[in-house]
């Protein structure tokens, strides 16, 4: 079940999603290579990191499901919000460039068919960036936090995931290494936290973020024969018997 859109807009507003924003987006822009020219969607929540990113694109598009609830972005400009179904995109083949997923995958009823629609819309070697809750992480374990909900993975499966459905992984990285609370002096800690984190114990940290490129082609699958016919040589010829010497082995009985 997706997180509500009015719970999204509450956590990011609040100080604790301030911070949560800025070091996902530290660690976005670690790894987010600039394309020209570039048709960007945003998937499920993204919308504070596309404004971000969106300055030097082409066009950028914010996409959240029906289940979550969709609001008007970006603010004071024309709307390029749509509400849509994440299995089947209002979009035609191969025409964007980029997508990034936040708030999406972990809420997903089928990631797989998910995936193979984001892999449709994608033009030839185009990237997906997916950050999700880290499955051995604190965020993904406190229910108050939008990381808390949904299916958290570990890097292993969301890589597992990516190569069934036609996408190569590139790049990785890790955020959120501070833990989820609402106690501003923890909070205070948060920088020295997010640098021993990422040395200490990056296995722990809230968020995975990875980004992976559209595979044009895949192996297919070899299935054995259950059996094969075998020709063995003949060295001497046997010849052919025919009508006239069926006949004559009648008349010499």
């Amino acid at each position: 079940m997706h997180t509500d859109i009015v719970d999204l807009r509450q956590f990011y507003n609040s100080e604790l999603g301030h911070l949560a924003e800025h070091s996902i987006a530290m660690a976005l822009s670690s790894i987010w290579a600039r394309l020209p020219e570039e048709r960007l969607v945003g998937l499920g929540y993204a919308t504070p990191y596309l404004d971000r990113f969106r300055t030097d694109t082409e066009r950028t598009f914010a996409f959240m499901p029906a289940g979550q609830g969709a609001v008007n972005w970006p603010l004071g400009e024309y709307s390029s919000t749509a509400l849509i179904f994440d299995e089947e995109l209002p979009l035609p083949d191969a025409s964007i460039d980029r997508v990034l997923m936040v708030h999406a995958l972990e809420f997903t009823e089928n990631p797989r068919e998910s995936l193979k629609e984001i892999w449709r819309i994608l033009a030839p070697g185009g990237r997906l960036v997916i950050v999700v809750p880290n499955r051995r992480g604190v965020w993904a374990q406190m229910e108050h936090t939008p990381f808390g909900s949904g299916r958290p993975y570990s890097r292993g499966q969301l890589s597992t995931l990516l190569r069934e459905t036609n996408f190569t992984p590139i790049s990785a990285t890790d955020a959120l290494f501070f833990p989820p609370s609402r106690f501003r002096t923890i909070l205070k800690l948060r920088t020295p936290l997010e640098r021993f984190g990422r040395k200490l114990w990056p296995l722990f940290s809230g968020v995975i973020i990875v980004e992976a490129q559209k595979r044009l082609y895949q192996g297919l699958p070899v299935t054995a024969r259950a059996s094969r016919r075998v020709f063995v040589p003949v060295l001497a010829p046997h010849g052919v018997p025919t009508t006239r010497d069926a006949a004559g082995s009648r008349n010499l009985g």
